[in-house]
């Protein structure tokens, strides 16, 4: 399996690639404001490589729960020079975590060369449009609704089908527009527009997406729902529960794993690695 963005082809089976998460915002939920600063947001970028990221994730508007929207210029103002900044001093691929095609193509002009958009499930083509004239990566997330509203009520009469048919019907319309099978990745969106429920029916359901034949990417990274099986868990000490997922995941066959704590989770994800290998030979035995 071949993911093919811009500059760049990560095939797979491989090591599972970790992506750290660079929030050039002053309100997303884990870690607002800490990286707000260009200065700030690169130094931390380059710190995540050298911890051991494969990948960064860089975004200017928080998509958490009831998150108010920036304009395009301002999440423009944000993201831009951390880009640019980022792409200068390393090699590692760069995504830009943006619903907006606009910020997108700025984006990828910048330096990036994914686009990671939690609103993958809006009706037009422009973002299609962008990804399939740039050669860009794209993950696809499926969200019920939209960051101010989706925690409103989500109901699915079974999520897991509903998330398989998205990307399905996702990938068919992207192909239908230019945008090869080989530049898509998907991400089932835990915690967008999903109940404790239906996050837990979908890390349990995880191996049925690789039927898919596409790389997944799981971001879980102190998300509310570990808060919620581990009551009054704070969002600083929701790790472990995080690391948990991410080797789950990785049992899985999931190959991206989304995170703010890149050392920690690039030594659970070998480690969990290392025993699988040795788990095919005693299985064989």
């Amino acid at each position: 399996m071949l993911l093919r963005a811009r500059q760049f082809e990560l095939r797979f089976p491989r090591p599972a690639l970790v992506m750290g998460i660079v929030n050039v915002t002053p309100d997303s939920f884990s870690d607002g404001g800490q990286f707000f600063e260009i200065d700030q947001a690169v130094a931390h970028g380059l710190k995540l490589v050298a911890q051991g990221a494969d990948w960064l994730d860089i975004g200017g508007e928080s998509t958490r729960p009831g998150a108010t929207p920036v304009s395009e210029a301002e999440e423009l103002r944000r993201v831009l020079p951390v880009l640019e900044q980022l792409a200068g001093r390393t090699n590692v691929p760069l995504s830009i975590d943006t619903m907006k095609p606009a910020v997108a193509r700025a984006a990828l002009a910048a330096g990036a060369s994914i686009v990671n958009d939690v609103g993958a499930n809006r009706e037009d083509d422009a973002m299609g449009r962008v990804i399939a004239e740039t050669g860009a990566g794209y993950i696809v997330m499926h969200m019920q609704g939209q960051p101010a509203t989706m925690q409103a009520e989500p109901a699915y009469a079974d999520v897991v089908r509903a998330v398989d048919d998205f990307f399905r019907g996702r990938l068919r319309r992207l192909n239908a527009r230019g945008v090869r099978a080989d530049q898509v990745v998907f991400d089932v969106g835990i915690g967008f527009g999903k109940t404790l429920e239906h996050n837990l029916q979908l890390l349990a359901a995880l191996r049925r997406f690789s039927q898919l034949e596409r790389p997944l990417v799981l971001g879980v990274s102190r998300k509310a729902f570990l808060g919620q099986v581990v009551p009054a868990t704070a969002v600083g000490a929701r790790g472990p529960g995080s690391l948990a997922c991410a080797c789950l995941a990785v049992a899985a066959g999931v190959q991206i794993i989304r995170t703010h704590a890149v050392a920690e989770t690039v030594q659970a994800v070998r480690v969990t690695e290392a025993i699988l290998a040795h788990k095919k030979d005693v299985d064989l035995e």
